[in-house]
């Protein structure tokens, strides 16, 4: 039978399926003009390949134009991958291996370099496919295929681990793009992500025995808040582990190996390890034994946290209550104090401590928020500072200066004590005396309404006592971390890595803990206060309109 024979005979059954649809229904129609592979395979050979191919489903006549026309004419179209896969060759395009060929470079690949022969392409789904991806990327990338084969990536992978990673897990199948490029899956801030997609599945990390917490642990470290920010310049997993030559802790020739992390973290760190063993860089606030301080740390502050703030809260919500029921429901007191004559026989605050706590005040509010947005950057609130920092570390630029004018307030408080008689005078009036404790617990006590009788109360009181020298215990400790933190390569270099992990967390928790508590404690009292409100004056003109030393004359 000739070739123009089977392809008459072809095209007569085709039309008869045709009909029969139309006028019985049942089955779709065929697409016009398709003939069978086995009329194609009497001349063309790749059929049989074909049959073993991803592509046994499809008929030849679904890729090959004019094929019912025999001789097929030479100026015939080839046959476009993009007919059938346009989302893939769209995401080719935006590659970098499209750029080469839009470049001219002969060398780079295209659909087939990678898939073989469009009759002999395998499925990617197999797992044969999936192990020979290292191969395939090899043929141009001989070096990096070297060194992925001899990580524990690659040694798993030709194990026959179906979860191991190939080359796409990481650079991406379709859509590979340079490590330099900022939408790149391997561009250093894409890297956790990446990274995370095994490492930060429970299932598949509980599966091979690794821990699950790799990449929350980064996340909040110092590297993993500034990555998250948008720096490019601070390390991401691949600076510590490695890129294609990733291996094992516990493999010598690690980069995360003991005798390794010295040289590894010296890349930015110069000196850390001189001295002491780096330990644990991941467990930073588990339960781990190596860093059993850092645990402690972390669990003081999280007990001492509440029942402090607490305490302020029952303390000054009681405050309140009894006060606005004495001077708004009785009328026993002016309703406000805007309206009473301020007694300016007892100044409250010196111009020079005036000058002190407006500096304190600056410092401490834009310590207080370049902190927590360097910590939270992907909070609504911090996005303002955020979106201004580009290429320019905007908050940790703030926050090291606010922390300078904290200081450097600090060191003024401390030279005008010892140089100015009358502020040295003042500032003895909150040196903490036992009747302190006794006011403390009558007036705690009124508060919670278990005393009838409003207690005396001193002109300085345990209020603002408490409040000082909280202040002069927090400063010295956010200035003694904050200088570890900052100074971090000097801190590596001459104290254990310990020492930074403890800074960080004490640095962190000691900042809600002050912030909170000037929140609930330090803004009822100098605002909220129904005796003060709206605002207790004397930080601007030095007196206050607070009753002080007649409080005991107004029982209840």
């Amino acid at each position: 039978m000739t070739m123009r024979l089977k392809v008459f005979l072809a095209a007569v059954v085709s039309a008869g399926m045709i009909s029969a649809v139309a006028l019985g229904g049942g089955l779709p129609a065929p697409p016009k003009g398709t003939v069978p592979n086995s009329v194609c395979a009497d001349c063309h050979e790749q059929e049989t390949k074909t049959k073993q191919s991803a592509h046994a489903q499809v008929p030849c006549s679904g890729c090959h134009l004019k094929h019912e026309e025999y001789p097929h004419p030479e100026n015939a179209p080839k046959p476009q991958c993009k007919n059938c896969h346009a989302a893939s060759v769209s995401r080719f395009e935006m590659s970098e291996h499209a750029a080469q060929i839009r470049k001219g470079n002969q060398m780079a690949p295209d659909c087939s370099s990678c898939h073989g022969d469009v009759h002999e392409v395998k499925s990617g789904r197999t797992a044969e496919f999936h192990t020979s991806v290292p191969d395939t990327c090899g043929m141009c990338h001989d070096k990096v295929s070297a060194e992925f084969a001899a990580s524990v990536h690659g040694k798993a992978l030709a194990a026959g681990v179906r979860a191991a990673p190939d080359c796409t897990d990481c650079h991406g199948s379709h859509e590979i793009l340079k490590h330099t490029n900022p939408r790149s899956s391997v561009f250093s801030t894409a890297v956790p992500d990446t990274c995370g997609k095994c490492h930060g599945d429970v299932r598949l990390m509980a599966r091979f025995g690794l821990p699950a917490d790799r990449i929350t642990s980064f996340e909040t470290s110092f590297h993993g808040l500034a990555l998250k920010s948008g720096s490019q310049t601070v390390a991401d997993c691949s600076s510590c582990h490695g890129v294609h030559n990733i291996l094992p802790s516990s493999d010598p020739k690690s980069m995360t190996h003991q005798k390794n992390l010295a040289a590894t973290c010296g890349k930015c760190h110069p000196g850390a390890g001189s001295r002491f063993a780096l330990g644990p860089v991941h467990e930073v606030e588990n339960k781990n034994a190596a860093v059993p301080w850092v645990g402690y740390a972390t669990w003081f502050y999280l007990l001492v946290i509440p029942g402090t703030l607490g305490f302020m809260f029952v303390h000054h919500a009681g405050d309140l209550v009894r006060k606005l029921a004495t001077m708004r429901f009785q009328g026993r007191e002016l309703p406000m104090q805007v309206f009473r004559t301020v007694d300016k026989t007892h100044i409250r605050m010196h111009r020079m401590e005036r000058i002190q706590h407006m500096l304190l005040a600056v410092s401490f509010i834009a310590l207080a928020y370049t902190g927590f947005a360097l910590h939270y950057p992907d909070h609504w609130w911090a996005r303002p500072v955020v979106a201004f920092e580009g290429n320019y570390p905007l908050r940790g630029t703030v926050h090291r200066t606010a922390g300078v004018i904290l200081i450097a307030t600090s060191i003024l408080h401390i030279v005008t004590l010892v140089v100015n008689r009358v502020l040295r005078e003042h500032w003895r009036e909150l040196l903490p005396v036992w009747g302190d404790l006794r006011e403390l617990v009558e007036g705690t006590l009124w508060r919670l309404g278990l005393r009838k009788e409003r207690p005396r109360q001193s002109a300085h009181s345990y209020i603002e006592k408490i409040e000082y020298w909280a202040l002069i215990w927090g400063t010295a400790i956010m200035a003694i971390t904050g200088l570890m933190l900052w100074f971090n390569n000097w801190t590596l270099a001459f104290l254990p890595k310990v020492a930074i992990d403890l800074a960080r967390v004490i640095h962190f928790y000691e900042a809600v803990l002050a912030t909170a508590a000037i929140v609930i404690w330090h803004f009822y009292s100098v605002i909220f206060d129904p005796e003060v409100y709206p605002m207790d004056p004397a930080w601007i003109t030095g007196f206050s309109p607070r009753v002080s030393e007649d409080h005991g004359r107004h029982g209840d």
